[in-house]
C-alpha cells in the first residue's frame, strides 16, 4: 500500500475569496474526488484546529494499493483541476508519498 499525505497552509486573500472560505472550498474539492478516482482506496482531508506560526492549515491523507494507483490518481482531470485551483489560493505545500505493508 501507497500511502499519500499533503499539507497546506493558505494565503489570507485569493480568488476573491477570504482565507476560510478557500480552505472550506479546497476541502469540498478533494472530498470530492474519493467519488471521482475508483483508485483512492481511503481519503481523508482535515482542517486543522492547530493555530500556531508553523501550522499548516488543511491536510489531506488518502490510500492507494499500489504506485500505479497513485500515478493514476494524480493524472485523473479531476485531481488536475483540484490541484489548478490549490495552486491559486496556496501558500505553502507538503507531500510525502510511501510504501507500507499494511
Amino acid at each position: 500500500m501507497i500511502k499519500h499525505i499533503v499539507l497546506w497552509s493558505f494565503r489570507p486573500q485569493a480568488e476573491g475569496r477570504s482565507k476560510q472560505e478557500n480552505i472550506e472550498l479546497a476541502r469540498e474539492k478533494l472530498l470530492g474526488l474519493k467519488e471521482s478516482i475508483p483508485e483512492i482506496r481511503s481519503l481523508e482531508i482535515g482542517i486543522n484546529i492547530n493555530t500556531g506560526q508553523d501550522a499548516f492549515d488543511l491536510a489531506l491523507y488518502s490510500e492507494f494499493e499500489n504506485e500505479k494507483d497513485l500515478d493514476t490518481y494524480q493524472k485523473h482531470p479531476e485531481h488536475i483541476k483540484a490541484v489548478d485551483f490549490l495552486r491559486k489560493v496556496r501558500d505553502r505545500r507538503v507531500v510525502a508519498d510511501y510504501p507500507t505493508e499494511s
